[in-house]
C-alpha cells in the first residue's frame, strides 16, 4: 500500500461512508487484531451514538470519501428538481435499487432516491417500506449538505424541502 492513501483522510475532517452516511474522523489509531497490527481510522457518527474503525488500507477500496463539493450540491439539488422517474418494476425490486443507491454513498444518487420517492400532500399515502426509504434517502442528502455548507441540518432539511416544493409547483 502506498503511503499516500493513507494520509488521504485526516482527524477532524468530516468524511462519508457509503453504509452510514457522514461522520467524523475521531482519530487514527493503531491496533493489534489477530495478531496483525493495524492502522485504524475511528469514525464517529454522533447522531448515530454510533462509532466505527475502519482500516485505513482499505478506506477508499470500500467507497470511504470526502464530503462533496459544493457543485456536486448544487448538481444533487438540481437533481430534486427533475421529474420522478419511477419504473414499473415490482415494488421489492424498485426498493432493492432504491437501498443500492442509498448505500452506494454517491450523493446523486441517493438524490434521485429522494425525487422518486417524494410525495406532494396531495398525492396517495406511501407504504411503510417506502416511507423508510424515503426518510433514510433524505437524511443522508440533508447530513451531507449540512455538513459541506456548514449549516446545521435545520437549515440543509428547508432548502431539501423547497427544492421538492418547487419541482411540485
Amino acid at each position: 500500500m502506498s503511503k499516500t492513501k493513507k494520509t488521504e483522510f485526516r482527524p477532524n475532517e468530516y468524511v462519508v461512508y457509503p453504509a452510514h452516511g457522514v461522520g467524523r474522523i475521531v482519530s487514527i489509531e493503531e491496533q493489534e487484531i489477530a495478531g496483525i497490527k493495524l492502522e485504524l481510522f475511528v469514525i464517529s457518527f454522533e447522531k448515530d451514538k454510533m462509532t466505527l474503525r475502519v482500516p485505513t488500507a482499505k478506506a477508499t477500496e470500500i467507497g470511504m470519501r470526502s464530503l462533496s463539493t459544493p457543485d456536486v450540491v448544487s448538481k444533487a439539488m438540481s437533481t430534486l428538481k427533475g421529474k420522478a422517474k419511477v419504473k414499473r418494476a415490482m415494488w421489492s425490486r424498485r426498493a432493492q435499487e432504491y437501498e443500492q443507491k442509498i448505500n452506494s454513498g454517491d450523493l446523486i444518487a441517493i438524490a434521485e432516491v429522494v425525487r422518486d420517492l417524494h410525495r406532494a400532500d396531495d398525492q396517495r399515502e406511501q407504504s411503510y417500506s417506502e416511507r423508510q426509504l424515503y426518510e433514510a434517502a433524505l437524511e443522508r442528502l440533508t447530513r451531507e449538505v449540512a455538513a459541506v455548507s456548514g449549516s446545521d441540518e435545520i437549515a440543509a432539511a428547508k432548502q431539501v424541502d423547497e427544492m421538492l416544493i418547487s419541482r411540485a409547483a
